[in-house]
């Protein structure tokens, strides 16, 4: 993208605003659902367990992706096409891979009588909502990479003070802070062990620290 240094002034588009709208609505989007599932574990005192984990893990490494989109359009005012294959494609592996995840977990629930792991959210697993909003994050990756490059070299005005540089650095605080709150939160769970019990039920780093004191 530093090679973006470009002679003559780049041409708007109305594409390439949307693009950096959606990209700043992707990134409060996935970051907003896993701080819902930090209100289920520390409101609620519902433990996640490892596939849970896992689940967030990758709504981060997408909100990540799309990131890379803002922060390019921040520094430069544009997003060059490598640039926009770079953000959506670490993205779109990201919720491809969650998408699976979150199918194991519904899987292991399917059979009838099985209660599910957790509380539900109008009617719903959060593991199902989880399936389903990757799942349609694929395909609004996928249409927003059919348009990369009508995007590609456009002027967006988020080098700027005003709305579009508010709204991108809002989205990368946001992202920053919960992913810090969501570290915090596995290492609290984890304590120090290699790995989460399958059905954890306590916050095993302060039982480790009593152990050593």
């Amino acid at each position: 993208m530093s090679s973006l240094v470009p002679e003559t002034p780049l041409e708007g588009g109305l594409l390439g605003r949307v693009q950096y709208w959606f990209a700043c609505l992707f990134v409060i989007g996935w970051t907003g659902v896993v701080c819902g599932g930090l209100f289920y574990q520390f409101g609620l005192w519902e433990y996640p367990c490892p596939l849970c984990i896992v689940q967030r893990m990758f709504m981060l490494l997408a909100a990540i992706g799309a990131g890379h989109v803002i922060r390019t359009a921040l520094t430069f005012g544009a997003v060059t096409g490598r640039d926009y294959m770079m953000g959506w494609g670490l993205a779109l592996v990201a919720v491809t891979a969650g998408s699976f995840a979150a199918w194991r977990q519904t899987m292991l629930h399917i059979l009838p009588g099985d209660k599910g792991y957790g509380s539900e959210a109008f009617g719903l697993h959060l593991y199902v909502w989880a399936w389903i909003l990757f799942t349609a994050s694929v395909v609004a990756i996928g249409i927003v990479l059919a348009f990369a490059h009508s995007t590609a070299d456009r002027a967006i005005p988020a080098a700027n003070p005003g709305a579009y540089r508010t709204a991108g650095l809002f989205a990368l605080g946001f992202l920053g802070a919960v992913i810090a709150v969501n570290l915090v939160a596995v290492f609290l769970e984890e304590g120090l062990h290699w790995f989460l019990p399958d059905d954890p039920d306590r916050y095993r780093f302060f039982y480790d620290v009593r152990i050593l004191d």
